[in-house]
């Protein structure tokens, strides 16, 4: 990769040469003006107002505009004799969390790359040393004819440095947010929790420029003389939301069905489980009447042979009662014999 600034990094006593190296790259599709009549290319033309020549960017220079309309000459070597410490020099000012650096003032991103062999002793000592104290380096550097900010943190093996813009460059968030006073029902959010649930996770590297993709397919066709794509349908929404809760149930269906799940799996997970009660609630009451359906014979014979017993015990009683009275006729006999049996006499 080509640098586009070289340089040193000011760490303390210790310096590190580095260059810097573009970390992004834009693959967007670029289009030139043409005149529509005839195909024309439309070119820029740098032009002096004065003499109405086109000037070589050779002789193009800088220049202050001044408040009565002047143009003040402004040379490179009057910019490189800005005292400056940071024209030359990533100057490393303070090292604060993460955390305190608002992704509002994130701009471009660089790689820092250690500039021969001598340098790359401190610029792993500064890479370990970021890594050990999870923060990162907060400095200040020269770039483009003006003085940034920069963030320095470690990516894999690698320094990076996110320019940043000033604080006073951040706008303030006024008049962005609704001024009328709004209520969000906890059904809502539920609603809304649902659905980002459902959209869930997603893996950075899978995501793609669909506009480029269709239209490089596009040109490709008109290149090749063939059938153009077929026009997309228009994307739902867009209107004013008249019943949000309607939207939200809409939205977390129409989720449920790109990531492949039917509309109505939890429901029926839902009725499987009451099946399931009401199947154990089945199996409990058979169980229950097939107890007592043992218990019932079991008390029946309990009851037959309590009224056995009560037979046998009454029909002994009435055999006693019997031999009783079949004995008294036999005890008057042997009584009445006794009586009617004449007494001995015995003689002197």
């Amino acid at each position: 990769m080509r640098s586009i600034w070289n340089g040193a990094i000011s760490f303390g006593l210790v310096s590190i040469p580095i260059k810097l190296v573009n970390a992004t790259e834009h693959h967007s599709i670029s289009f030139r003006q043409i005149h529509t009549a005839d195909g024309g290319r439309i070119r820029y033309r740098k032009v002096c107002e004065l003499d109405g020549e086109e000037i070589p960017a050779s002789e193009i220079g800088k220049g202050y505009e001044e408040p009565g309309g002047g143009i003040m000459p402004i040379t490179d070597d009057d910019l490189a004799a800005l005292p400056l410490p940071t024209a030359k020099t990533i100057e490393i000012v303070a090292f604060v969390p993460a955390d305190r650096i608002d992704p509002l003032q994130m701009d471009s991103a660089y790689y820092l790359s250690a500039s021969g062999v001598p340098a790359a002793k401190p610029y792993v000592l500064l890479r370990e040393a970021l890594k050990r104290s999870d923060k990162v380096a907060v400095a200040k550097f020269a770039l483009r004819g003006r003085e940034r900010l920069g963030m320095l943190r470690v990516v894999d093996d690698a320094i990076v440095m996110h320019g940043l813009l000033w604080p006073d460059e951040v706008r303030e968030p006024e008049g962005v947010a609704p001024e009328t006073n709004v209520t969000v029902r906890d059904a809502e959010l539920d609603l809304a929790d649902a659905l980002m649930n459902t959209l869930g996770d997603v893996d950075l590297e899978s995501l793609h420029d669909d506009y480029r993709e269709a239209v490089e397919e596009m040109i490709a066709a008109k290149a090749s003389g063939g059938e153009l794509p077929a026009e997309s349908p228009p994307a739902a929404g867009g209107g004013q939301v008249i019943d949000l809760m309607a939207a939200l149930e809409k939205s977390v269906r129409a989720a449920k069905e790109s990531r492949g799940e039917e509309e109505g799996e939890e429901v029926a997970e839902v009725t499987q489980m009451a099946r399931g009660k009401e199947r154990g609630t089945e199996k409990r009451k058979v169980a229950a009447s097939s107890a007592d359906a043992k218990k019932k014979p079991a008390a029946k014979k309990a009851t037959t042979a309590k009224k056995t017993t009560a037979k046998k015990a009454a029909s002994a009683s009435q055999k006693k009662s019997a031999g009783q009275k079949e004995s008294q006729p036999a005890a008057a006999k042997k009584s009445t014999a006794k009586k009617a049996a004449p007494r001995k006499r015995t003689s002197a």
